[in-house]
């Protein structure tokens, strides 16, 4: 499978490296079309990456920010991926950038999920930087072992789009990225730490099963190689 690993000595080094990579990407595409696009990731493991990132000086102005994937809960609850990134990255210089939620206070999920493919990012052209993390039962993004639209979210000759999850694993229903969206960004990132995530990568990188662990198709079939940021 292809990727290039990158391995850290602690978390900290990982957030300062990752975040100076990504204000680079960033940055440069700003100087090549205007504007930058970034998805990033929830969960735990990103807080200190987005604190790093935010220190970083670009023109935050023209970068429009968005998640790769969301539950289904308004953004002043805990359990908020939006109320991560707001908290965590979207202050000091990165105060300026745009973010584009995934989550819309539409009635129903699949509603939401059409509203947001609308105006999100990264749905009619790839997105410079996205950077995806990986559950220790092989998810990524919203791409649950047993989800309910898992085919149709890795199929890579679906449309672009926002698509709806649910998964015994999941808890929340989800909104989430497809694959087709995310698998050509210029800069592609799966961001993991600790020993667990490490044996669990080893594990996806041994077999080839994507409904079992379907991080591996972003190890198998994204477009972009995909760069794995690892700390213990």
């Amino acid at each position: 499978m292809a990727h290039q690993m990158k391995t850290f000595e602690s978390g900290a080094t990982l957030a300062a490296g990752l975040a100076d990579r990504v204000a680079a990407a960033l940055s440069a595409a700003i100087a090549g079309h205007g504007e930058a696009t970034l998805a990033v990731s929830g969960g735990s493991t990103p807080k200190a990456f987005f604190e790093a990132l935010s220190a970083r000086t670009l023109d935050w102005a023209k970068v429009k920010v968005t998640l790769v994937d969301e539950r289904f809960v308004p953004e002043d609850n805990p359990r908020s991926n939006h109320l991560l990134v707001k908290t965590h990255l979207l202050k000091n210089e990165a105060a300026a950038a745009q973010f584009v939620p995934l989550y819309q206070p539409e009635a129903t999920i699949e509603e939401a999920a059409k509203t947001a493919s609308g105006i999100v990012p990264g749905m009619t052209k790839p997105f410079d930087v996205a950077i995806l993390g990986m559950g220790t039962d092989g998810h990524t993004a919203s791409f649950f072992p047993g989800g309910d639209h898992l085919d149709a979210a890795l199929d890579l000759k679906q449309p672009r789009r926002v698509m709806t999850m649910e998964a015994p694993g999941a808890g929340e229903a989800r909104l989430t990225l497809s694959f087709s969206a995310l698998q050509d960004a210029g800069l592609l990132v799966v961001h993991i730490e600790g020993g667990d995530k490490k044996a669990v990568l080893d594990k996806a990188l041994a077999g080839t099963d994507e409904k079992d662990m379907p991080i591996r198709a972003v190890l198998e079939r994204a477009q972009t190689t995909p760069d794995i940021y690892w700390a213990p």
